[in-house]
C-alpha cells in the first residue's frame, strides 16, 4: 500500500490501524479517536493548521509504517 496526501482518512485507518496513534500524536484526531473526520489526509492536516511541508512529512512517515 502506498499512502499519498489524497488518501481518505477512513481508508488510511482501515489499511494502517497504527496510523490512528500517529495522527493523534500530531493533533489530528480520526475515526477511532473519538472525533470523526472525513476527507483526505491533506484536508485533515490543513484544518489543523499544518502546511504542505508538514503533510509531506506525514506521508513519508506513514509510508515507513507500512513497511514494518
Amino acid at each position: 500500500m502506498r499512502i499519498t496526501k489524497d488518501i481518505e482518512i477512513e481508508d488510511l485507518v482501515n489499511e494502517l490501524p497504527d496510523a490512528v496513534g500517529y495522527l493523534r500524536e500530531e493533533g489530528i484526531r480520526c475515526l477511532r479517536c473519538g472525533e470523526p473526520i472525513w476527507g483526505s489526509l491533506e484536508n485533515a492536516a490543513k484544518e489543523k493548521g499544518y502546511n504542505d511541508k508538514d503533510i509531506e512529512r506525514f506521508v513519508k512517515e506513514l509510508n515507513k509504517m507500512t513497511n514494518k
